[in-house]
């Protein structure tokens, strides 16, 4: 693969998320991220940045960014929020406001997210929203946010009555990805950006698919013989979807795959559960089975998710909640219409398509094993 040295590290691969004058970059790199100032002040030039990032990121990789934003010319504010996806809600937005009301920020002030996906998240529709928009730059640092999060412009906070309720589609200017970062990522952490690896894999690309079953146990040792273009490739897929269908009016869609359900688990379980990653896991699986059941895909599908899912210690059996409770989450999905949800099914690894079910049809299968 083509590159480009850095002071700090090497630019692997620099992809193209191609939507006009919104267009972005997409730079794949390993310990790049002292060389992450000067490629954010060439995307948005300002005086000021204004980066958020979460307690253990911050304590890790904030130095490290600040500093080059310094060298780049930037008078840096830096806000620390709560980890977890619980605090992707209103009152963290607010307080984001008031900062950068405090901090000075202006039109031109990008803001930079240094984290996972609930950081781009929320950061993300902060930005979306002071001043009617401001520049947004993702610096995710794990693998779920590398590979799904920071590409494709989704940002929102939730609500009680469920996720990504309140949002917008704003696209950043740069994602500036350092795979070196992953080192220091929680193997439970891991695991769950794999499942959206699997995702991509399983909607999209039935080779990728098999790439992932032949190296699984070398990709959850962060091998970087096989993360870096396994990376690559599912990044690659966002990107290309995302450039199709940016605003989810229906090839997008297919990106939800696992996601319906997998929200109601986030949901249930208040965003103090499962990880998002194992959420969707369990709602692959259950989409997986109606997919088959439906006469839609193989006998097997389903089989090989689950075989594969589990080689990256992910769950496979849905949290233990009232029946009831899950329909009631169902219902306030934001993919409904007309009562009936837009629900993601394969037609085989590889292919994907949406049906609408309501809530009931898409939990009539057996519960996950």
């Amino acid at each position: 693969m083509s590159g480009k040295e850095t002071r700090s590290g090497r630019v692997v691969r620099t992809l193209k998320v191609d939507l006009g004058d919104r267009s972005y970059p997409v730079e794949l790199g390993v310990d790049t991220l002292a060389g992450a100032g000067k490629a954010i002040a060439r995307c948005a030039p300002s005086s000021r940045a204004f980066v958020v990032t979460v307690p253990p990121v911050s304590r890790r990789y904030s130095g490290v960014l600040q500093r080059s934003l310094r060298v780049a010319g930037y008078r840096v504010h830096r806000v620390i929020v709560p980890d977890g996806d619980a605090s992707k809600n209103p009152r963290q937005l607010s307080k984001l406001w008031d900062e950068l009301i405090r901090c000075g920020a202006d039109r031109s002030t990008p803001v930079v997210a240094l984290g996972g996906g609930m950081v781009g998240d929320l950061a993300g529709f902060a930005a979306a929203s002071y001043l009617r928009g401001v520049p947004f730059i993702q610096v995710p640092t794990t693998i779920l946010a590398m590979v799904d999060a920071s590409i494709g412009g989704k940002v929102a906070v939730n609500l009680p009555q469920g996720k990504n309720l309140v949002g917008a589609f704003y696209q950043p200017r740069l994602v500036w990805i350092d795979t070196g970062t992953l080192r220091s990522l929680p193997v439970r952490e891991r695991a769950a950006g794999f499942a959206e690896i699997i995702k991509s894999a399983a909607i999209w690309d039935a080779a990728f698919f098999e790439r992932l079953e032949r190296e699984a146990e070398r990709l959850m040792d962060l091998d970087p013989k096989v993360l870096i273009p396994t990376l690559e490739r599912a990044c690659a897929i966002k990107a290309e979807v995302v450039s199709q269908d940016e605003r989810e009016a229906g090839l997008r869609q297919l990106l939800n795959f696992g996601h319906t359900v997998g929200h109601a688990i986030e949901k249930l379980g208040r965003y103090r559960g499962l990880l998002h990653g194992e959420a969707v896991a369990v709602g692959m699986l259950i989409a997986a089975r109606k997919s088959e059941e439906l006469g839609l895909s193989p006998a097997g599908t389903a089989e090989r998710i689950r075989s594969l899912a589990l080689r990256f210690g992910l769950p496979s059996e849905l949290p233990n909640h009232p029946r009831n409770a899950y329909l009631a989450a169902l219902k306030v999905d934001k993919k409904m219409s007309d009562s009936k949800i837009r629900f993601v099914v394969l037609r085989g690894i590889g292919r994907a398509e949406t049906v609408p079910l309501t809530p009931r049809e898409v939990l009539s299968a057996s519960r996950c094993r």
